[in-house]
């Protein structure tokens, strides 16, 4: 097990996240325009605060995630790497008449994951302020440091100028890699865009209905949304699947019951933390229920 990966796990380690998109979004009518094209509630948010959002097709398909935080003259969008010209395409596409500026700050600005049960610990020891509730951001100086997670595991981002970064590691904190956070990602059954959200795929299947507000009223895609909820149902749901297996699964792995098809695995790890394989897996409906045991190829492969 890598340094980076026990410190995850059992203390806190630092994340070079600045190769995630950031986009400002300024103007007078920034909350009206960002309420318009997300999935989750803007026009009620207060600075200090956040959420996670996706952006919608009108058919309901989510084309980006995003985490969204609100500034006293801003809002500043922090996406998936691969998401940063999308993101600002999609907004401006919509922008019409109003008055709204985005500027991509990703390349003058820096950002660090802090992550683990020992993160707050990490901060405190530099006096920094320590941002108690999910999505709530506080300023310190030029830095600005949010209470979000790339791993599921507890966690704070830390955004600055790209000269400022805090030496976290002299704090205490060890490096850890993309391969160590995409393993306690994935042990954590915490989905990434491109990998296990598609853009093929309704909100209610990701199950991630942090993402989305039913009370906000109008937004791009939300009367799909709201027809799925009415409903009461979709054919496949996103799981977290534990596999009896020492060996990873690759992706596009078929899942059958009885010999009948019951969905595919999107991303599979060996959990050293478990002993087993853990994976993230599209399976319909009926089987997405804990317990369910299913087949991943010889494997046998329980809903958790």
């Amino acid at each position: 097990m890598s340094e980076g990966y026990e410190a995850l796990r059992h203390g806190a380690a630092w994340i070079d996240l600045s190769a995630r998109g950031r986009i400002l979004v300024r103007g007078r009518d920034r909350a009206r325009l960002l309420h318009n094209v997300t999935s989750n509630e803007v026009k009620k948010m207060t600075p200090g605060w956040g959420c996670y959002a996706f952006l919608l097709t009108p058919q309901g398909r989510i084309q980006a995630d995003l985490h969204l935080f609100c500034c006293p003259d801003h809002f500043l969008i922090d996406t998936e790497p691969e998401l940063r010209e999308k993101v600002g395409q999609f907004i401006l596409k919509y922008r019409v008449a109003d008055q709204v500026e985005l500027e991509d700050v990703t390349e003058k600005t820096a950002a660090l994951g802090l992550e683990g049960p020992g993160a707050a610990a990490v901060l405190a020891s530099l006096n920094a302020p320590i941002p108690g509730e999910a999505y709530q951001h506080l300023v310190s100086g030029e830095t600005t440091i949010a209470n979000i997670s790339l791993t599921g595991q507890p966690g704070f981002r830390i955004y600055s100028s790209s000269g400022e970064k805090p030496d976290l590691e002299s704090a205490g904190a060890k490096r850890a890699d993309e391969s160590d956070v995409r393993l306690v990602r994935i042990e954590n059954g915490r989905p990434r865009y491109g990998e296990d959200i598609r853009e093929t795929s309704l909100p209610q299947e990701t199950q991630q209905m942090h993402a989305v507000s039913f009370t906000k009223g109008c937004y791009i895609g939300q009367e799909i949304v709201e027809r799925i909820r009415a409903q009461g149902h979709v054919n496949k749901k996103l799981v977290r699947l534990a596999i009896e297996s020492a060996s990873t699964v690759p992706p596009g792995t078929k899942l059958a019951v009885d010999g009948n098809e019951a969905g595919e695995i999107t991303s599979a790890v060996f959990s050293p933390d478990s002993g087993e394989v853990a994976a993230l897996a599209y399976v319909r409906t009926p089987y997405a229920v804990p317990d369910t045991v299913l087949k991943a190829a010889e494997f046998s492969a329980r809903v958790v």
